[in-house]
């Protein structure tokens, strides 16, 4: 294939990584079913422990179906290397772990995923990874949140579910002024829409399990490096820069270059933390990927003219997209998302939360789970599911009322998920005389 580099996003998602199987010409890219790989002597043995050569030894760390995963969302969103998860959880605890210890600071937008807030605001804390909390928005808060002990910035570029549009140009060029790199949670946008590392980000994440796969068959998550932060230059990364007794006193920069960050987290990360991805998984989100771009037009498209029915509905406070006028970040949006802001939605339903529950309960298609990216439309109550560690104040800063309803909008038919939208508004009127 050619360079990829000098390929357009969808023949990337159909080629990038893949070659024929070189003992049966077979075209689609076998799942290695197995633990482990003969060694061919040896000294190959040997060597590719010692990072001397390269081979597969153990699937926990690589596999030549994740291999392919691998090379081509690095492809897709122009990094120098990926590492495949169990899911995107385990990939944003690796890109953390990586680069942080004991006595380390995070700053962090105040519109995530529950789940990433839940890991940053109470679980890291007990190994001594603190987090400030912060609107992106406040660029002079901002600046200002820097503190002696920093190591990374982190956001997502849609906050969920508010979709805050997170000013990527901006942040990664205060972080870089600091010496900091800026990971991204890119789940929302997948490299379709946005690619983070253009605008200046330098680790991103995914869950494999929402748009990539697209129809929620599988947990996976993939980390993204964009080779592009001078991890020698900041002087803030020993893990990097100095020498690893995990690993034969290796210096990463040294050995690796560019690829220090992405090759000590499987090295050390996906050795001995072990969250790695089945090569079974590995396959059906390479299948997810070659219609990407496909599905997440249609995504979009559908998704504009349901939130132009909700905007005009007399039982709805608000609708929170970014491509509303009324949004904050509209100006931004159309500047960084021309191809749109994806599939996922909330809007403020009148009532509260009986009257959510109404109206949640009353649907048909649209399916009430805890996923947003599947080819079939999704609803959820946050406040009470996906977010409900979070205290009244975070849910507050997030976005989150007791009436916020977030949607993800499939592959149906447009007038079908109305009329399905409707059954729910008629149960809420019942409801409320």
């Amino acid at each position: 294939m050619k360079d990829p580099k000098e390929l357009k996003p969808d023949t990337l998602s159909l080629h990038a990584g893949q070659r024929p199987d070189p003992t049966t010409g077979a075209m689609a890219t076998p799942i290695y079913q197995t633990s482990s790989f003969v060694f061919d002597n040896s000294e190959t043995a040997a060597g590719i422990f010692n990072a001397e050569r390269t081979g597969h030894v153990y699937s926990r760390i690589t596999n030549p179906t994740n291999s392919v995963l691998e090379e081509r969302i690095s492809a897709l969103e122009g990094g120098i290397g990926a590492i495949a998860t169990s899911s995107g959880q385990a990939a944003m605890h690796l890109a953390i772990s990586t680069i942080m210890d004991s006595g380390s600071h995070i700053i962090a937008s105040n519109c995530l995923y529950g789940g990433s807030h839940n890991l940053l605001e109470y679980t890291f804390p007990r190994f001594g990874i603190e987090t400030t909390f912060i609107d992106f928005r406040d660029i002079d808060l901002v600046k200002n949140s820097f503190k002696e002990n920093t190591r990374l910035v982190f956001g997502e570029t849609l906050g969920n579910p508010g979709l805050d549009v997170m000013d990527i140009e901006t942040i990664s060029s205060i972080s870089h002024d600091n010496g900091i790199p800026l990971l991204v949670d890119s789940t929302f946008t997948t490299p379709h829409l946005m690619r983070p590392f253009d605008l200046g980000a330098d680790l991103i994440f995914h869950s494999a399990t929402k748009f990539l796969s697209g129809h929620g068959v599988v947990i996976g998550g993939l980390l993204v490096d964009s080779g592009n932060f001078d991890w020698d230059k900041s002087g803030k990364y020993p893990q990097l820069t100095e020498p690893y007794e995990g690993f034969h006193n290796m210096i990463f920069t040294q050995e690796f270059g560019p690829a220090a960050f992405i090759s000590r987290a499987r090295k050390e990360g996906a050795r001995d933390f072990g969250a790695c991805m089945s090569p079974h998984t590995a396959f059906l989100v390479l299948q997810g990927i070659e219609t990407l771009g496909l599905r997440m037009d249609r995504h979009v498209e559908t998704t504009v003219k349901i939130v132009d029915y909700l905007n005009n509905h007399d039982l709805v406070e608000k609708v929170i997209y970014p491509t509303l006028p009324s949004h904050p970040d509209h100006i931004l949006a159309s500047k960084l998302l021309d191809k749109g802001c994806g599939a996922v939605f909330t809007f403020e339903l009148k009532g509260g939360r009986e009257a959510g529950i109404a109206f949640i309960e009353n649907l048909s298609i649209f399916s009430h789970l805890a996923n947003v990216g599947d080819a079939k439309s999704l609803v959820i109550h946050p406040a009470s599911t996906t977010h409900h560690r979070m205290g009244e104040d975070s849910l507050k800063k997030a976005g989150i009322s007791e009436g916020t309803i977030r949607l993800s909008i499939g592959l149906e038919d447009r007038e079908d998920l109305i009329n399905d939208l409707e059954l729910g508004f008629r149960a809420v009127k019942k409801i409320s005389k």
